[in-house]
């Protein structure tokens, strides 16, 4: 294991590209099992008016012979906060470069997007079909209802 995020002093990277995410062997090799992350809190830049964008990521994925290392995720979510995106190509972004570097079993990520311009916008991707038999639960986020 070579964590370079583990038991050390990180700072936030200063972009997604720059972000170094750690994987780690899995714990379980051979078991179908989920994983989930959620982050309440993701930030990220309207390209157009560099205004703030928050959304509510739930990223959901089967283990291969790897799992990602949760500091060094936080500090790549953390990366996004001053770096200009479109909803799309943010939660699209993290779900292939997590797919791509990983190379999990199967790899879904929503992105329930806080409204912009009156308009809430969710956007999902996923790698693949899920493997059979893989507990899928629901990911708890609730459409965008405003006060009503």
């Amino acid at each position: 294991m070579d964590a370079k995020h583990l038991g050390k002093t990180s700072a936030l990277p200063a972009s997604p590209e720059e972000a170094e995410l750690d994987y780690v062997p899995n714990p379980r090799p051979g078991e179908l099992y989920l994983v989930r992350f959620a982050a309440p809190e993701f930030t990220t830049l309207c390209p157009v008016t560099g205004q703030p964008d928050f959304a509510h990521l739930v990223i959901d994925y089967a283990p291969g012979e790897t799992i990602v290392e949760s500091k060094s995720l936080k500090l790549f979510l953390g990366s996004f906060r001053n770096q200009p995106g479109f909803h799309e190509g943010c939660t699209v972004g993290i779900g292939r470069r997590l797919t791509e570097e990983m190379q999990p079993q199967w790899l879904r990520i929503g992105g329930y997007w806080y409204p912009r311009g009156g308009i809430p916008i969710d956007v999902f991707w996923q790698s693949g079909t899920p493997p059979e038999g893989l507990w899928l639960p629901d990911q708890g986020v609730p459409s965008y209802r405003g006060r009503g």
